[in-house]
């Protein structure tokens, strides 16, 4: 078993950066993440997003714990999640919907394949 451990997570320095997807008129919002990808069918690692909004397939399952900012996540077919600092979620595989940022986010996630 190998250990993964990010420090100072509201502070870390993100590796990769790039714009969504699939974004939703302006402003377009961009990504930064770090990541570990592990042979066991896990990933996990530090995400950050800008304000915009954007069209998002969850594909794996999902935990995650966010550490700054404020957004919302509207499911297709299911009430709007406001989310703040402090707040975490499981979202299940393939979870679609809308992400809204409207402060740039930053959280911790794993990712279950």
């Amino acid at each position: 078993m190998s250990i993964t451990q990010f420090k100072n997570t509201a502070h870390a320095t993100l590796e990769h950066s790039a714009p969504v997807a699939v974004p939703l008129g302006s402003p377009v919002a961009v990504t930064s993440v770090t990541c570990v990808e592990r042979n066991d069918g896990v990933e996990t690692g530090i995400w950050e997003c800008t304000p915009g909004r954007w069209r998002r397939q969850i594909v794996a399952r999902e935990f995650c714990h966010f550490i700054q900012g404020r957004c919302t996540f509207i499911p297709d077919n299911g009430e709007p999640l406001l989310i703040e600092a402090g707040d975490a979620l499981m979202l299940p595989a393939n979870s679609t919907g809308t992400w809204d940022i409207q402060e740039t986010v930053r959280k911790t996630y794993v990712l279950i394949f």
